[in-house]
């Protein structure tokens, strides 16, 4: 059976490879490696092997399944260094790439902002990366790189979370972007999710670095759910007392009478 690897791109971006299991160089994890791609060769690390790259091949389903994929393409074999110093030095090369791309998008007047530049590692494609709040015409920009980098030029628009992915940073908890450090894929996030927590609606207090809201809300929200439906929503009325809140931790409950007065009682002394 031939296993499947992950391999781990600039910008968190991560494909799957094969690797004939009787090569004679086995894979280890960060190992650089030169992979198969559409039109050349890139370059890579390898982030996960055996049943767990398994498992997340299939759960990525960018290409319907290994057993979906009629010709899977191959990790061509280990990089050498020769090959890490070309790879080194693209990256070098992709910053004042990205300063000549956006000086271009302005002089064409294009509502863009380019993100992040990716040079493949045979240099046969430059990818482009950019956000935008609408639909962008860039055919002229396109025409305009590929003269000037004399290569093929792809533009390919992200969202806020796939930017923040890509470039990485630090979260307001002190620690490096879920989004582009272990989370998959960065879900929809709603205002519904941060009421039902009884955190600050205010969007600029629960936003992260992206701009739009913590990616975190969801981890903890099925948790709120169930426990709130052991408890009486509050404003809802009990015996000759009304629910001023719910303490879900503590389990406990503070009631308002119709004089003013307010007592705490546990969820068990409540259903008495």
């Amino acid at each position: 059976m031939t296993p499947v690897i992950e391999v781990r791109f600039k910008g968190n971006r991560r494909e799957y490879f094969t690797w004939p299991s009787e090569d004679s160089s086995p894979l280890r994890l960060d190992v650089p490696v030169i992979v198969e791609v559409e039109r050349g060769q890139d370059f890579g690390v390898v982030s996960a092997l055996g049943g767990i790259a398994e498992k997340k091949c299939q759960r990525c389903g960018a290409c319907g399944g290994q057993e979906a994929s009629p010709a899977p393409r191959a990790i061509v074999r280990l990089a050498t260094p020769e090959d890490r110093k070309t790879a080194t030095d693209l990256r070098i090369n992709e910053e004042d790439v990205r300063k000549t791309v956006r000086d271009r998008v302005r002089q064409h007047n294009l509502p863009m902002k380019v993100s992040d530049a990716e040079w493949q590692w045979d240099r046969r494609k430059l990818t482009i990366y950019f956000t935008a709040e609408q639909r962008v015409d860039f055919r002229t920009l396109v025409r305009d790189l590929a003269g000037l980098f004399r290569t093929r030029i792809e533009l390919r628009q992200i969202g806020a979370r796939d930017e923040a992915k890509r470039l990485d940073g630090i979260g307001r908890c002190g620690r490096q972007l879920c989004i582009s450090s272990w989370l998959p894929e960065g879900r929809p996030v709603s205002l519904s999710l941060a009421k039902a927590q009884g955190l600050s609606l205010n969007p600029v207090q629960i936003s992260g670095p992206c701009g739009r809201l913590l990616c975190c809300l969801h981890y903890e929200h099925e948790f709120y759910v169930q426990q709130r439906k052991r408890f009486p929503k509050e404003g809802k009325t009990v015996g000759n007392e009304r629910v001023v809140s719910v303490d879900i931790f503590r389990e406990r409950v503070t009631l308002r009478s119709e004089d003013g007065t307010t007592r705490v009682v546990t969820l068990e002394q409540l259903r008495v």
